[in-house]
Parts: C-alpha cells; sequence; structure tokens
C-alpha cells in the first residue's frame, strides 16, 4: 500500500514539474535528501496508580527532503516534497505509547504509517509564497522534530525579505499533521476545532547583535495572541559573550468554546500572560545557561499542535499550566576543545512551581534532563549522528505522571543531489 502510494504520488510530482525543467535555475537550484532515522525509546512510569507500567518502542524513520530552485522571470515558480515514512522495529499493545508509531481503538501499534506532502512555491524578489505542507518555526506556530518523523501543517504562508533587516511573515494554517499520524487534521487546541489559525508579524535586526520579535496569531473561535520578544548578544571578551532571550505572550479568549473537557482551570477561560526567558554565558567550550518564566491570569497557555515558543520547552513537560512559575539551570560542553570534535555533552534542570489544574492547586513539576551526542568525523561512517538523551520526570499531588525516560537516536543524512 505504502510503495503504490510513494509510487503515485511520485508520478504526479513529476507531472507538475515536467513544464518547468527547461529553466535551467529550476534545475541547477534543486536539492535532494533522505535522513534515516532510528529510533528507541523507553518511558518508565514511576507512580503507584500508572495506567501502564512502561512505554517501549523501537522504529525506523525515513524522512525524503525535495527542493527545487525557482523557474526564470519576474515571477519565478518551483515545488517542494517531503515523504514521511515510519516502519515498526519493535513494540507492542502493552509497551505502546512512546509518541513514535500511531495506534487505534485496538490498542495495537501499526506495522508502519507514511506521509506525503507537497508543497508550491513562487518568488518575487525576496519574497516567497508557499501554499502546501508547511513546516513553521515561529514563536506563534512551530513544528515538532523530536520523535520519529516530523509533524506539519498545511496551508499558506509568505515570508519576505524585501525590506533590509526585516523579515516578516504572514500566512493562515488550516490542517495538521501530527508526529506519529498519517491524517491531516482541523486545527485545534484542547480538543476543541478550529478552521484556522492566522499569524503575521515578523523580526528585525536592530543591530548585528539586537533583534526584536513581533508575532499576532488568531484561532478562530478559541484564542488570540500577541507576542514580543528580544534577542541581544553581548561579546565580553576572548571568548566570552552572554546571550539574552526575552519572550513574552499575551493571550485572550476568542469565542465561546467549552475547554473544560482538557482539565482547564477556571471554565476553561484564556486570558493569560507568560513571560520566559533565558541569559546563556559562554566561555569557550562551556555554555551556562539560566532560565526563568511566569505564567500568570487564567487558563494554561494556549498553543497550537505541540511545541510551545519556551524556554523551559525540554525532553518530557512543557511547563505550560496555568500560574506556572519555573525556573532552569542549563549547562552545554563541546568536547573539540579536549581533542575530541563532533562530541557534545548538555544537562539541565527545570523546578515549576504553583501549578494550578481543575483538580490541584499549588502542584509541583520539575524535571532534569542530560544529552549526549557524537557526530562520526571521518571515515565511512562520517556524518552519523549518535545521541542519548536521558530524563526524570516528577511532579507531586497527582498532577500528571512520574516518568524516567531514555532515547537512543542514530542518524544519517544522505544527499542525494
Amino acid at each position: 500500500m505504502h510503495l503504490r502510494l510513494r509510487t503515485a504520488a511520485t508520478a504526479g510530482l513529476c507531472s507538475v514539474l515536467a513544464p518547468l525543467t527547461a529553466h535551467a535555475d529550476f534545475i541547477q537550484d534543486s536539492k535532494a535528501s533522505l535522513e534515516l532515522r532510528n529510533f528507541y525509546m523507553n518511558r518508565d512510569f514511576r507512580q503507584t496508580n500508572a495506567p501502564q507500567n512502561m512505554a517501549d518502542e523501537w522504529a525506523q524513520g525515513f524522512i525524503l527532503r525535495m527542493e527545487s530552485g525557482y523557474t526564470e522571470g519576474l515571477v519565478g515558480f518551483g515545488a517542494d516534497a517531503l515523504g514521511e515514512l515510519g516502519v515498526k522495529l519493535d513494540s507492542s499493545r502493552d509497551h505502546r505509547g512512546t509518541g513514535l508509531l500511531p495506534y487505534g481503538a485496538s490498542q495495537e501499534p501499526v506495522d508502519s504509517y507514511s506521509e506525503l506532502g507537497l508543497t508550491a512555491k513562487a518568488r518575487v524578489s525576496k519574497t516567497v509564497l508557499k501554499v502546501g505542507t508547511l513546516l513553521p518555526q515561529l514563536p506563534v506556530a512551530a513544528y515538532n522534530d523530536v520523535r520519529l518523523l516530523p509533524s506539519t501543517y498545511t496551508g499558506g504562508l509568505v515570508t519576505s525579505q524585501d525590506i533590509e533587516h526585516l523579515t516578516l511573515n504572514v500566512g493562515r494554517l488550516t490542517r495538521q499533521n501530527l508526529r506519529d499520524s498519517s491524517s491531516n487534521d482541523d486545527m485545534s487546541y484542547s480538543g476543541v476545532n478550529s478552521n484556522h489559525l492566522d499569524l503575521a508579524g515578523g523580526t528585525y535586526a536592530i543591530s548585528p547583535q539586537l533583534a526584536a520579535t513581533y508575532y499576532y496569531a488568531r484561532m478562530q473561535d478559541i484564542y488570540r495572541q500577541q507576542f514580543v520578544g528580544l534577542v541581544h548578544d553581548l561579546p565580553l571578551g576572548e571568548g566570552l559573550g552572554l546571550r539574552s532571550d526575552l519572550r513574552y505572550f499575551d493571550t485572550r479568549e476568542q469565542g465561546d468554546h467549552d475547554l473544560r473537557s482538557a482539565s482547564r482551570v477556571d471554565g476553561g477561560k484564556i486570558d493569560n500572560r507568560f513571560f520566559n526567558g533565558m541569559l546563556t554565558l559562554s566561555a569557550g567550550a562551556h555554555k551556562f545557561g539560566l532560565g526563568y518564566q511566569n505564567l500568570s491570569g487564567d487558563g494554561d497557555f494556549a498553543y497550537p499542535g505541540l511545541d510551545p515558543y519556551s524556554v523551559n520547552l525540554v525532553t518530557v513537560n512543557v511547563f505550560t499550566k496555568a500560574q506556572t512559575d519555573a525556573w532552569q539551570a542549563r549547562y552545554d560542553y563541546n568536547f573539540a576543545a579536549l581533542g575530541i570534535p563532533g562530541l557534545t555533552f548538555m544537562t539541565r534542570y527545570v523546578d515549576g512551581n504553583h501549578v494550578h489544574t481543575a483538580t490541584v492547586t499549588n502542584g509541583r513539576e520539575w524535571e532534569r534532563d542530560t544529552d549526549l551526542a557524537y557526530t562520526v568525523q571521518s571515515g565511512p561512517l562520517k556524518n552519523v549522528n549518535v545521541r542519548l538523551r536521558n530524563a526524570t520526570f516528577r511532579s507531586s499531588n497527582g498532577l500528571t505522571s512520574d516518568i524516567d525516560e531514555t532515547r537512543v537516536i542514530i542518524g544519517y543524512t544522505l544527499a542525494l543531489w
């Protein structure tokens, strides 16, 4: 079934591109790659009343990316394609649920799943319109790429860099494909569907060291949101630098949907302010980070998909429940300084307090993460990367699951042309 789907999709894409192949820029500027991602994940649920003792799965992912150049002329046209295939290597009904593999009502993980995304694009000067499958990484909408296959959105997005130092984005997202799914579903938040999410905003480089960002977003009939951000890099001397990354959201309810089914406090109301930021000191091979967040007002922080734009978006938890205050301490080290290029280390600790839900007042959550990653530098395995991730997550007052988690990810990207 998947072979027929991919063959038909390839033939269809070729028929779309055939009239354009006479244009040199369209062909010469095109590129394609195949990413292989082998993913093992074990999640051990530690609380005594856990409905499932363990989630344990192993899968292989294939991600084909094809990007054309643009035809010649005042308006250049092109097309991109994204093909995704996930294959089960080991899983079971009792151990499903890591986010690597989808499963249906039978609770049995599928043997394989796939997704094909096509994107038409047009360019005028430094302004590009893309319609179809999108992978935005914006403060108000971001795709998720921390499991076997990346999630995607469907819609239209205009990105312009015609004004010097300014990048603008205006778009509408109408569908979403989650990381462990073959379907394109309605935009939604907290179990309530929406026809679309509109967004507009951009980033202006005030100087080479300082950038300011503003975005407005509205998920129809659910919420509207404003974002302001500042990123500043301050050189402090030889091998020393301080980065400040400050982010602020103002989110208000839009429409009269009932979000209480998702255990939101205050009758499901969305009316909050979310500040979060990170200071990172770089000293040679070392990085020392300190982060803080304050989420005030009513309800959880609202965002599409799975990834909020927060410094406390970490391995297991996102720390966006109502009223959550949290701080983070982080340390990174690059072993190239010891003569081992390609080897990096990261550890961090996040502590969240004053958490509110429909059943918990003044709860606490904390998480400790450790990452060790290595990219082979030479030889027949050059550019193969191996990442070991370990996380411990705990919460009080029955907020959510207590988890010990291990991930092993082996990846390699092959340039096809």
